[in-house]
């Protein structure tokens, strides 16, 4: 492994979303109804995602694998046969799942609600001005974005690159803190940048990997923002 993933550590939890945020990310990606969780799909694609952040070198936390044992048990149920008098609502093993899920969307909407206002007093708010702006031109809307939106695009790219590339750490390629700093001349000059525009070709997958990992260490180091066009799907990093 390349020296400059060696030992690169980044809990997920501590400084992104846990693992309810990646059940939520994928509920959404796939427009199903909380009420309605295709179990099967949904267990899959979050084990898909922790084997790549684990691939990553990413440490994860134990939350983590607790929400994907529960998933995983909660699917071994639902291959089990029904019987007709089993049509209580109490009875679906996926309501495990979906209380916790619809109660941390109620907080979480709740938080939201409340981060958008500068508090005051203990009973007084007004509203908050935004602290940068994201809007490079009036027809343009922007919302943010967080780190399994993220993950889609570094995972799309490493698709989109030649099939027959390897993740080759073994040669000596330019370090996460190399990295970091030229991320910052780059937008030092231009203020704002594309995912697309970080690199130049020829792309090596390495290369990506470590973009990746940098932008991860940015974020924690709160150096920059993320947003995603909403029309046309962009994701652009923002110069705080």
């Amino acid at each position: 492994m390349a020296a400059g993933l060696d030992r690169y550590e980044v809990k997920l939890d501590d400084v992104f979303e846990g693992p309810m945020d990646l059940l939520v990310h994928l509920i959404k990606k796939n427009e199903v109804n909380i009420y309605d969780i295709p179990i099967a799909l949904i267990t899959d694609q979050y084990l898909e995602y922790l084997e790549w952040i684990k691939a990553m070198n990413i440490d994860l936390a134990g939350s983590f694998i607790l929400m994907a044992a529960t998933l995983a048990q909660i699917k071994s149920k639902m291959l089990l046969p029904v019987h007709d008098d089993d049509d209580d609502d109490d009875d679906d093993p996926r309501m495990e799942i979906i209380r916790p899920l619809n109660e941390y969307l109620q907080m979480k909407a709740a938080a939201e609600q409340l981060s958008q206002r500068d508090l005051l007093g203990q009973n007084t708010f007004t509203r908050s001005v935004p602290d940068m702006d994201i809007q490079p031109d009036s027809e343009d809307t922007y919302i943010q974005v967080g780190l399994f939106e993220l993950i889609d695009a570094f995972r799309q790219i490493l698709i989109d690159l030649d099939a027959e590339q390897q993740m080759d750490f073994s040669a000596e390629r330019i370090s996460i803190k190399d990295r970091i700093n030229q991320i910052v001349e780059i937008l030092e000059e231009k203020k704002s940048v594309t995912f697309i525009e970080l690199f130049t070709q020829p792309v090596h997958k390495s290369d990506v990997v470590i973009t990746f990992l940098a932008i991860l260490e940015m974020v924690k180091l709160n150096l920059l923002n993320i947003a995603q066009h909403t029309q046309t799907g962009i994701i652009r990093l923002f110069y705080i």
